[in-house]
């Protein structure tokens, strides 16, 4: 199964910030989609970074009541892990699992075309050996 299929299952939507964007503006459209992470693209669509709940955390730890009044650009994960709509989905859980990440950004010649979670991996997972089970058992019952 390749990524292309996770994003066909789920949908093309995808809900992103500007780098120059205010952290308490990246914060809002966090609460406002309840997301925990908005992929940082510019204006041509071009994927930057990743603004992330964590981001937000440590923020607010080591920079104190100011935090908000940051752009989004300057405390963003930079050069975040990425894949292509033809990788393969076992190949991307591989890279979320190695490196503790729950969205991976899907992207053609560095333009964001979507964004793949672990749960809409987990779903599309589900969907496929489920239909296969329901197969599999009308085959069994089928040849008594």
């Amino acid at each position: 199964m390749q990524v292309r299929d996770v994003l066909k299952a789920k949908g093309g939507r995808v809900i992103s910030i500007e780098p120059e964007a205010k952290v308490s503006e990246a914060v809002a459209r966090l609460v406002q989609n309840n997301i925990g992470s908005l992929p940082v693209v510019d204006g041509n669509g071009r994927l930057l970074g990743m603004f992330s709940e964590r981001d937000v955390l440590r923020g607010l730890h080591n920079r104190g009541e100011g935090f908000g009044q940051i752009r989004v650009s300057d405390v963003m994960t930079p050069n975040p892990v990425t894949c292509g709509p033809d990788d393969e989905v076992d190949d991307v859980m591989g890279k979320m699992s190695e490196r503790r990440i729950a969205k991976v950004p899907v992207v053609v010649d560095a333009s964001l075309v979507g964004i793949v979670s672990v749960g809409d991996v987990i779903k599309v997972m589900y969907d496929k050996v489920h239909s296969e089970n329901q197969h599999l058992l009308t085959y069994i019952h089928g040849s008594y």
